[in-house]
């Protein structure tokens, strides 16, 4: 997996696309990021992109990338990036009017251990 999957995702492009930049995707953005992108890049690499936000050194990166890490953070669920979203400036998802965008479940294909993560939190939570 490469820069090129997470791109399937018009969020996640909205995003490589603002880091490019050098803009301040915010707190949240980052977070998401490196919440998605984890599955689809090492964590050197998943760094290196988050030290581009002009908010961030590359010492609060790798931090960032090793707490997410640590804390097996899954990727959000679209509800819970649109209520990131109204905490800061940047716009994590591009069209958040549209009930489709912003899923990154349904936009990108994630290893089958996430899945299996996934539905053992479930059953557990039940």
């Amino acid at each position: 997996m490469s820069v090129e999957d997470l791109k399937q995702s018009p969020m996640m492009n909205n995003m490589l696309e603002a880091l490019e930049k050098g803009e301040d995707i915010g707190h949240y953005g980052r977070l998401t990021f490196a919440m998605v992108a984890r599955y689809f890049v090492d964590n050197e690499e998943l760094a290196q992109l988050l030290a581009k936000d002009r908010d961030t050194d590359e010492n609060e990166a790798k931090a960032l990338v090793q707490q997410v890490e640590e804390k097996g953070y899954n990727p959000p669920r679209r509800e819970k990036i649109l209520q990131w979203q109204k905490e800061q400036d940047f716009q994590i998802c591009p069209d958040p009017d549209d009930p489709d965008a912003c899923n990154v479940y349904n936009e990108l294909t994630f290893p089958d251990e996430l899945y299996q993560d996934i539905q053992e939190y479930r059953e557990e939570k039940a």
